[in-house]
């Protein structure tokens, strides 16, 4: 029994300095650290710091206020992490904030003081005001290597280039989607470089909006973009959309490094449009004889043929005539297209046509037309049934 009462007298002056006013320097200790690095890090380049403090005192609120960080652009990386440990025997309360700063200039830069804004009580349970300051830590910065292009320096980048179907395979008047994935360890978003612009000799290229978001982790931000284009040949064979390449520092490996994302053949395959498509399991009709009315027809043509061809002029009418579109399959389906507003119909069609009968200029600039405001981002109402009536009459 005396040795009880021993023990809760010695204990009494601990327990009441331990809630008093009086707050000593190892009851509350606030510092900041800096992630070693073989190599000084350059302008630019992702440097992690983590501010921890320990606590042997009851905090009933805190604030952890940030300092300018004057000639450092940087981000938090995730919420701040509070514990109650065990250190020499004595449990205590831990607070751990993780950070990536990143130094917009070369030289020595010095991270300022955190200072940790904590409301304390005393023996008499009243609440007191206190804070606890970190001491500044500098860092050198090395200049960052002359480039002509994005000064890009990354941890650790993965591209990937994703096509929405085969873009070799594609059916007439078909447009592909291509997708470049951009992942990069250790940047912010906005320090992915900017989107590329695709070229190509004879494609129709539309690009779209890039997205661009990050995603935090305690080993640094990891950035993501999207650059999206939808493709379309031109013409009715095939084209070439030209590679694209950039530069990116590889911070682990202390290297300058070039990637090519390469280049990519766009062509319409061998598909044949529906109206040119024979049934299988139809059985042929029988053969019949024109009426008078196509034989005349026939006569002058045929008249008109041999007049022209021993003349040796170029006679217009011909060519009206061999686009004459009462009778042609092609014709007619464009029109049934148009009018119920199928714009695929009507582009499949339309191809169908310029490839049976040979590319104009005037045909060539209102399917150009079509297909602008067809792949367009904003994607407009067409008149379809205006479009199908200057086709047919276009020479």
């Amino acid at each position: 029994m005396r040795l009880l009462l021993c023990l809760l007298v010695l204990a009494l002056p601990a327990g009441a300095l331990g809630q008093s006013r009086t707050v000593l320097p190892s009851d509350l200790t606030l510092w900041i650290e800096v992630e070693e690095m073989a190599h000084p890090p350059v302008v630019k380049e992702m440097v992690l710091i983590t501010i921890r403090g320990i606590y042997r005192r009851h905090i009933t609120r805190e604030k952890l206020e940030q300092p300018d960080l004057d000639g450092f652009s940087w981000t938090q990386l995730g919420n701040d992490d509070w514990r109650e440990e065990r250190l020499n025997g004595e449990t205590v309360k831990t607070f751990r904030r993780r950070m990536a700063v990143f130094p917009d200039r070369a030289g020595a830069l010095t991270i300022g003081a955190f200072a940790h804004q904590l409301t304390l009580t005393d023996e008499r349970d009243d609440w007191f005001e206190h804070a606890v300051l970190s001491k500044p830590v500098t860092i050198e910065v090395a200049p960052a290597p002359q480039t002509d292009g994005w000064w890009f320096p990354v941890r650790e980048l993965k591209i990937s280039d994703q096509w929405s179907n085969a873009p070799d395979q594609l059916t007439p008047g078909e447009g592909v989607l291509r997708v470049v994935r951009i992942e990069a360890l250790g940047v912010t978003p906005e320090m992915l470089p900017p989107m590329p612009e695709l070229t190509s000799p004879s494609a129709m290229i539309f690009p779209h909006p890039e997205k661009r978001f990050v995603e935090l982790s305690p080993e640094g931000p990891q950035s993501f973009a999207f650059w999206r284009w939808t493709i379309r040949p031109s013409n009715d064979t095939s084209t070439i959309v030209e590679p694209m390449s950039f530069e990116y520092f590889d911070t682990v490996n202390r290297v300058a490094r070039s990637v090519t994302i390469s280049a990519q053949r766009v062509a319409y395959g061998a598909a044949i449009p529906e109206a040119a498509v024979p049934t299988s399991g139809a059985r042929p009709h029988a053969a019949q004889l024109p009426g008078w009315g196509l034989a005349v027809l026939a006569a002058v043509v045929s008249l008109a043929g041999t007049l022209h061809a021993s003349s040796g002029r170029d006679w217009g009418g011909l060519r009206a005539l061999q686009r004459f579109g009462l009778f042609d399959p092609l014709a007619r389906q464009l029109r049934t297209a148009a009018r119920a507003g199928r714009v695929e119909g009507v582009r499949r069609a339309a191809a169908a046509i310029l490839h049976r009968d040979g590319a104009s200029d005037a045909r060539a600039l209102l399917l150009q037309q079509l297909d602008q405001a067809v792949f367009s981002p904003e994607r407009r109402p067409y008149p379809l049934v205006a479009f199908a009536r200057s086709f047919l009459r276009a020479a």
